[in-house]
């Protein structure tokens, strides 16, 4: 199963092209993450992140959603697990 992220952009490191990198924080980690699929991407703007190559731009209000998602999953595992 493949899995993607939301994550928000903290700094671009890279403009480039080809090449592009910014900072992407994931629930306080933060990670370089390829931007070259989402060159109009800026600073505060979500992204979905997978395999280290941001997809597409996001809104915040469904990060969010998605983020909380995840949580909740994550509370019903443990219980599940105990």
């Amino acid at each position: 199963m493949c899995l993607a992220i939301p994550g928000k952009i903290i700094r671009w490191i890279n403009h480039d092209p080809t090449f592009a990198k910014a900072e992407v924080e994931f629930a306080g980690v933060c990670r370089q993450v390829h931007m070259a699929c989402v060159p109009d991407a800026s600073v505060g703007q979500y992204v979905i992140v997978h395999a280290g190559i941001a997809i597409c731009v996001l809104d915040e209000r469904e990060a969010n959603r998605t983020l909380a998602d995840f949580a909740t999953l994550t509370e019903v595992n443990d219980e599940i697990s105990g």
